[in-house]
């Protein structure tokens, strides 16, 4: 921690910071469900939770440890399987199916990030690229996965523990909130412990990190097996509270490049990185569609204004990036900064 933030002066504002975050969380639980519109829950917010959630866990990998990854629909492909298996098969409560699809979907993500023992960069990401595919063909190719259905997709099972039911838009949403709360606090933990600095090592310089006695190839491992298990829930998440099927053609190359997108735009190594690119992933292309059904008021095929969207949203993270390679995350540091100097001139001159 700086000095800067250790000054009496900086303490309310580190206060009111606090104090900001458990009113986001009270509105989030409280008002939320009282009074967000169908539309909202379902088209904004529980992709915004399961996407946050999935970006985190890649940040984990890419962000903290510096192993590029290709392969994350796959893993939460993983997660939302097992999840379904578990469930159907052994009729598992609700917290064990959360917890052997993360172990399930960790256990994955080490077998896949053996490579980066050896290789790294460019080579390493085509390697977790194959995990994409693999993954993908598995689950086409074997119907046990999905209980022999004809087509495919399955319907996601209703969950429910202790004799509630997640069957409304609310309490989804509600058991999705829960859930990414309970991770993001585990993570931010995480990511500011000891383990940080074998993380950081790694990723700056594994010789480095190896001269000064960091356990380089457990620290990569450990990074897999944690943003795969992060991920699995993740797509847990998108298959039982939003989709409500589970399909493999959901778990694309396409979803991997989201949750990528996501982990840059909102800034690697952040914590709040993950939800603010989520944002943006998520709310961006709605404001797009809305935006190009007023203006061009249905004179193009619906085709053609996918396409055109797509077209706006790659270029616009082209130039964002551009324009800030560190991500929101350091435009938010930005404003952070200029609001906690103003902050301390109000109070010394109020002293």
């Amino acid at each position: 921690m700086s000095a800067a933030l250790e000054t009496p002066a900086a303490r309310p504002f580190m206060a009111a910071q606090g104090a900001a975050v458990l009113v986001i969380l009270a509105i989030a639980c409280l008002l939320v469900p009282a009074y967000a519109s169908a539309w909202t829950i379902e088209a904004i917010l529980l992709p915004f939770l399961a996407f946050s959630l999935a970006g985190l866990g890649l940040n984990l990998l890419t962000g903290y440890a510096g192993q590029v990854s290709l392969g994350s629909a796959a893993f939460m492909a993983v997660g939302a399987y097992a999840a379904y298996n578990f469930q159907l098969r052994l009729d598992l409560p609700l917290p064990l199916t959360f917890l052997f699809a993360a172990l399930t979907a960790a256990a994955v993500g080490v077998i896949f990030g053996l490579p980066s023992l050896r290789l790294k960069g460019f080579y390493l990401a085509v390697s977790t690229l194959a995990a994409q595919f693999f993954i993908q063909w598995l689950f086409n190719k074997f119907g046990w996965f999905s209980n022999y259905s004809p087509s495919g997709v399955i319907s996601a099972p209703v969950l429910g523990f202790a004799g509630i039911t997640f069957d409304t838009r609310e309490s989804r949403y509600l058991l999705a909130l829960s859930v990414v709360v309970v991770i993001t606090f585990l993570v931010h933990r995480f990511v500011n412990g000891p383990a940080r600095i074998n993380l950081i090592a790694v990723r700056d310089n594994e010789t480095a990190a190896r001269v000064i006695g960091v356990p380089v190839l457990r620290t990569k491992l450990t990074a897999f097996a944690l943003s795969s298990a992060i991920i699995g829930i993740a797509g847990v998440l998108w298959s039982f509270t939003y989709l409500r099927t589970i399909e493999p053609e959901g778990f694309n190359l396409d979803r991997s490049f989201q949750i990528l997108f996501i982990a840059i735009i909102g800034g690697l190594a952040t914590v709040r990185g993950a939800f603010l690119g989520a944002g943006l992933i998520v709310v961006f292309p709605l404001l797009l569609s809305r935006g190009s059904a007023w203006i061009l008021d249905g004179g193009l095929d619906a085709g053609t204004v996918q396409l055109t969207q797509r077209i706006i949203l790659g270029a616009t993270i082209i130039i964002f990036l551009i324009l800030e390679p560190n991500g929101l995350s350091a435009i938010l540091d930005r404003i952070t900064a200029r609001t906690r100097s103003l902050f301390a001139k109000i109070t010394r001159g109020r002293a």
